[in-house]
């Protein structure tokens, strides 16, 4: 790959699919687009169908390309980072799914996770995987799949079906069904993987009931995985980036040594704290996951989990319509001197950590006829720094350390109100990369490091430049406030 100085990030995501190209400095230098349809059959059900996925991410990589005025030959590699959790089973011979994507935020397994907490099983689960039985993660939604049609169940015990992440699919159509594999931090996320092992468990496959002929190869987050085909994009190009999109994001934010942190708010909003070699169990109901593994060796993180964080934006614009942007909330936000005392429990889907409440609904607490969609908005922003700071107490109780600083990224943080309320809230400075797009400059990392493209982890960290500095200046009595009127309104949400 001598004299290729460019790479190309696929970055699919829960409601868009992206293409972005950098160079060998780690700039974006053109970028590719397209929003994904959601499709919701029943209350808390969320699925995808995957032939969109594969649909746009040819045309979003064309896209790029075509912006760049580059030709497929003059990429050195690809890397694909991808919105975690999400299920798909297809057919081994065809690539065709046989189901249609179930999301990460689907909650149709609810009542089965609950059932096996009750059998007892939290604690085993816990110790391998680092997770807690949930909904959210992949095991239940693909067992639900079989046990839907019996006939899929077969297929799948005789090695005729296979299934993956958005990874693993995109990865099985690029290479045209020849390579069926992941990385260890998609793996991970799965609750059929044993985080310490670095190894698809017979027990969690036994308690889940899913044929370990469904499962891909497991590999680094930087190797050779495969090669697109000529037909995709015009030219053969070797994959050799892969991990899910928060691992990325963290990856693409150089945090790379124990105790820093960032925060990536999208779709979600997802907060990872770099804990090293070794895997430390949360007491307070987080995570334990793979933050990225290098050369067969692992680094660990603990990872909180919040469901909604700009999709409450969305929801305000598509089904409330109080704003015709996302961006009209930053001028909202300062239209008005407080929430008025509103607080948003964006719980669409439930709550995820550290209350991990699958019957958890939304709600929009203490309106007056004096507030309006000003207030409304500001409480959906400010909803964002409220659940980071559950998110970081959380953090900081089990590792035992207070991060320096929290880097931030992910379409939310261009906007400079919800970067001080964070800051405000959390009483710890946010640092704002020059690149924003830290999930799919993560991808690219990891596949430029595979290709000599970015030579050690040293251009890695020396690639990652502060953008702005924002400083806590909160009067300490009123963060307090605000955030004790916040845990009420979670509580009246629960029902407690």
């Amino acid at each position: 790959m001598a004299g290729k100085s460019h790479v190309l990030a696929i970055d699919q995501g829960t409601t868009s699919t992206r293409a972005i190209i950098f160079d060998h400095a780690g700039l974006p230098v053109a970028t590719g687009q397209k929003e994904l349809p959601q499709h919701y059959p029943a209350d808390g059900w969320v699925e995808h169908d995957p032939e969109d996925i594969w649909a746009d991410t040819l045309a979003v990589c064309r896209q790029a390309l075509d912006r760049a005025e580059l030709d497929a030959a003059a990429i050195a590699a690809i890397g694909i980072t991808n919105q975690r959790e999400t299920t798909i089973l297809w057919d081994r011979a065809t690539g065709k799914p046989v189901y249609n994507a179930i999301v990460w935020q689907d909650q149709r397994t609810a009542a089965r996770c609950r059932e096996l907490v009750e059998a007892g099983h939290q604690p085993m689960v816990q110790e391998k995987t680092g997770l807690l039985i949930s909904p959210y993660f992949c095991a239940t939604k693909l067992a639900w799949i079989l046990d839907s049609d019996r006939a899929l169940r077969r297929r799948a015990e005789k090695g005729e079906l296979a299934f993956g992440t958005v990874d693993t699919f995109l990865l099985y159509r690029l290479t045209g069904g020849r390579v069926h594999a992941t990385d260890a931090t998609n793996a991970s996320c799965t609750l059929l993987f044993d985080i310490t092992a670095q190894d698809w468990d017979d027990e969690l496959l036994r308690l889940f009931d899913i044929p370990r002929a469904l499962l891909p190869e497991v590999m680094d987050s930087s190797a050779a995985f495969g090669v697109a085909g000529r037909e995709h994009l015009g030219a053969e190009i070797p994959i050799t980036g892969m991990a899910g999109d928060q691992q990325a994001a963290m990856f693409g934010q150089a945090c790379l040594e124990p105790g820093m942190v960032k925060s990536t708010y999208g779709t979600g909003c997802f907060a990872l704290m770099n804990i090293g070699d070794k895997p430390i169990l949360s007491k307070h109901r987080m995570l334990t996951t793979v933050a990225i593994r290098l050369a067969g060796k692992p680094t660990y993180a603990i990872e909180g989990s919040i469901f909604v964080a700009g999709a409450a934006v969305k929801w305000l614009r598509d089904r409330l319509g109080i704003i015709d942007s996302a961006a009209r909330t930053a001028s909202m936000a300062v239209e008005v001197p407080d929430s008025h005392g509103v607080y948003m429990v964006p719980a669409f889907t439930g709550l995820g950590a550290p209350h991990w409440d699958s019957d958890a609904r939304a709600a929009i607490l203490g309106l007056t006829f004096d507030a309006g969609p000003a207030h409304i908005a500001r409480a959906a922003l400010e909803s964002v720094a409220y659940q980071t700071r559950d998110l970081m107490d959380a953090m900081i109780a089990d590792s035992g350390g207070r991060p320096a600083a929290l880097r931030v990224d992910g379409g939310m943080v261009v906007n400079d109100w919800v970067c001080q309320f964070l800051a405000d809230m959390l009483d710890i400075p946010v640092e704002r990369p020059r690149v924003t797009e830290t999930t799919a400059l993560g991808a690219a990392f990891l596949a430029g490091l595979h290709e000599g493209v970015y030579p050690d982890l040293g251009a890695v960290s020396a690639a990652w430049k502060r953008d702005r500095l924002f400083e806590p200046r909160m009067d300490p009595a009123l963060r307090e406030r605000l955030f004790e009127g916040w845990q009420k309104a979670v509580r009246l949400t629960r029902g407690q």
